[in-house]
């Protein structure tokens, strides 16, 4: 069996105005992230690890922030697609562990429910992708609520 490992990261600016996506699923907050898509950072950061690790470049390769398409799309539509991607190379995920960093809002709280929608999206089971939300202790764009970025690593599997 062939192992092949991927790394991927995402940031968003935080705006008032937006609706806040993380992990697939809406969360309420006085913010949401700006972006073409709906800018869920958490799932674009999984997606470019998935690519990375299949050797298919990067999310802005496979879906640009120049086509007209992609404005405003939910992120777990390009999931699959991405999934659908390494799939056609022969790999599946083993797993997939991805870190949040955010000030506000809290994020423990929603985690099972990310993995749900994640494992229902991606066709795998939640234990497979594992959550962590942290802050930054204040320090930096993310301590100043100016942002929230995503760090994911993947290990894919190949018969």
């Amino acid at each position: 069996m062939k192992t092949r490992v991927g790394f991927g990261f995402d940031v968003h600016r935080l705006v008032e105005g937006r609706e806040l996506w993380l992990g697939g699923i809406r969360i309420d907050h006085t913010m949401g992230l700006l972006g073409h898509s709906d800018a869920d950072v958490l799932i674009h950061a999984l997606c470019d690890a998935l690519l990375g690790a299949a050797n298919l470049r990067d999310i802005g390769y496979h879906f640009p922030d120049t086509a007209g398409e992609y404005a405003g799309i939910d992120s777990k539509i390009l999931l699959r697609k991405t999934v659908e991607l390494i799939q056609g190379k022969g790999y599946t995920l083993g797993n997939a562990d991805i870190t949040v960093c955010a000030e506000r809002p809290k994020l423990n709280p929603h985690i099972p429910a990310m993995q749900q929608t994640l494992a229902d999206c991606m066709g795998i089971d939640p234990d497979d992708i594992s959550i962590k939300a942290t802050t930054t202790e204040r320090l930096g764009f993310t301590g100043r609520e100016e942002g929230i970025s995503a760090y994911a690593v993947v290990l894919l599997e190949k018969a």
